[in-house]
């Protein structure tokens, strides 16, 4: 009808430059800080075996994501579409390599990471509820994280602005209680009672196995996941050749700082043995500054994982939206309701998966797994970095790292990707990697020889008529 199509106009017109420098701030931040920092210190001492190395791979995750930040901003110069990794691997490397990223993306990466998420925001909001208990029923937990996702299902599809304004209060929260695990750690010290012999003997009975300090690097850089977050909605970017730079510059130095004061913290006021045991050491942590006040920490965590799925439901839509638009997808996932311009389809694909994914889930294990997968990508995307420095030197650069920077991410990501299986060889990484190599006959089936079966575009209508969605237009300035 006229009626959608002409909204269909708006919608291209919506999808216009919105997101400013703080907005842009806010994203990677907000993504950056969610489970991780309240989950993973115990994960990073568990496999380094001391605080001071500890906090050594915290500084270094704070490096890589910067380095990382720096050579994805030269590309997204390069090649200014939303999108990240998938549209520069696919301009640079072609059709096949960015299918499979798409393909691991939708259906396992993203899914993933909200199902592991979601599972931590149930363990500190059903933490309070079983007072000194140390193993949670799992049933419980798992309704709760399955609670989680279908609310911020409704949410995402209800309005666009209604999850922005979700993320924005949940940043602030965030961030927040940073600070006040920072100045409790402070506190503690200033009165002379925090553990200071972690200090001490900050280096004893650090791990040499190369595995281990891989599996480290994979609890820490969880933490610092979503620093790539931006390059994802680079065309709803003001100004992006200029704010891209300036916004990684700004949060990732932030985030660093404040993930390693708040260690630091941890461990003035937790000895390891502490640390190692907790189920939740924030929650521990608050029991022993905050009293009374101890509520505070599982309340500011919990909006902290939330506003963190709700990101990723945000910011995963856009990578759906483009792969649909290059004819990656199938064409149900790029389409949006034609009243509330949401992408309804993706949001309950998403969904599904990622409530499949909770069922045997397993927060430290997810995050081994999802880190192994993204690690790939990221050292694929580095490689056509490289690859563009070699081919086109004359490539007109706004904006340029040296060299040195996307050598030094290929090897960590070939290290990240290469020492935990060597090191302790899992059937999960085969299956992960089974499950990469049969997106190349799916590839070929459905987008090469573009094999629709009659069954799948009425399914598609039917689909269509039901859930009141139609087709986007693309967004080109």
């Amino acid at each position: 009808s006229s009626e959608t199509s002409s909204e269909f106009t708006q919608l291209g017109l919506r999808l216009r430059r919105e997101i400013g420098l703080w907005s842009a701030v806010s994203l990677t931040a907000g993504c950056m800080v969610g489970s991780g920092i309240f989950m993973s210190p115990q994960g990073v001492l568990v496999y380094m075996g001391s605080p001071g190395a500890s906090l050594v791979v915290w500084a270094v995750c704070g490096l890589l994501a910067m380095m990382g930040a720096l050579c994805y901003a030269e590309l997204g110069a390069l090649v200014p579409k939303s999108g990240g990794e998938y549209a520069y691997i696919l301009q640079i490397f072609g059709s096949l390599p960015a299918f499979l990223v798409i393909y691991t993306f939708v259906l396992l990466v993203r899914p993933a990471a909200i199902a592991a998420i979601s599972l931590s925001f149930a363990e500190y909001a059903v933490a309070p509820f079983y007072p000194g208990c140390s193993l949670l029923p799992q049933a419980v937990l798992k309704a709760v994280a399955a609670i989680c996702i279908l609310s911020l299902m409704l949410v995402n599809g209800r309005s666009s602005r209604l999850a922005t304004m979700l993320t924005n209060v949940c940043t602030v929260a965030k961030v927040f209680s940073l600070l006040v695990i920072v100045g409790g750690g402070a506190v503690v010290l200033g009165q002379g009672r925090g553990y200071t012999d972690a200090f001490l003997f900050a280096f004893h009975n650090t791990t040499q196995q190369p595995g281990r300090i891989g599996m480290a690097f994979y609890q820490g850089l969880w933490s610092f996941d979503g620093w790539n977050n931006v390059n994802y909605v680079m065309e709803e970017l003001k100004n992006p050749k200029q704010n891209l730079v300036w916004a990684l510059l700004i949060a990732i130095p932030l985030v660093t700082s404040l993930y390693l004061l708040v260690n630091i913290s941890y461990l003035l006021v937790l000895s390891s043995n502490e640390i190692l045991s907790s189920n939740a050491v924030a929650v521990s942590w608050g029991n022993q500054v905050l009293g009374a006040w101890a509520w505070l920490v599982p309340l500011a965590v919990t909006l902290s994982t939330f506003g963190s799925v709700n990101g990723i439901f945000f910011g995963g839509s856009r990578v759906c939206y483009v792969a649909a638009r290059e004819g990656h997808m199938p064409q149900l996932l790029s389409m949006v309701h034609v009243h509330r311009l949401t992408p309804t389809p993706a949001l309950m694909f998403t969904t599904a998966v990622a409530l499949v994914l909770v069922i045997p889930g397993n927060f430290s294990t997810i995050v081994n797994f999802l880190s192994f997968l993204g690690w790939i990508t990221y050292g694929t995307t580095i490689g056509c970095l490289l690859y563009l420095r070699i081919k086109n030197k004359n490539l007109p650069r706004p904006y340029k790292v040296p060299t040195i920077i996307p050598v030094i991410m290929l090897l960590a990501s070939f290290y990240l990707v290469l020492a935990p299986i060597i090191e302790h060889p899992q059937t999960e990484f085969l299956y992960i990697f089974l499950f990469l190599l049969s997106g190349i006959p799916v590839y070929f089936l459905l987008v090469y020889f573009r094999c629709q079966p009659k069954w799948l575009q009425m399914a598609t209508l039917y689909l269509q008529l039901l859930l009141e969605v139609a087709p986007t237009v693309k967004n080109v300035d």
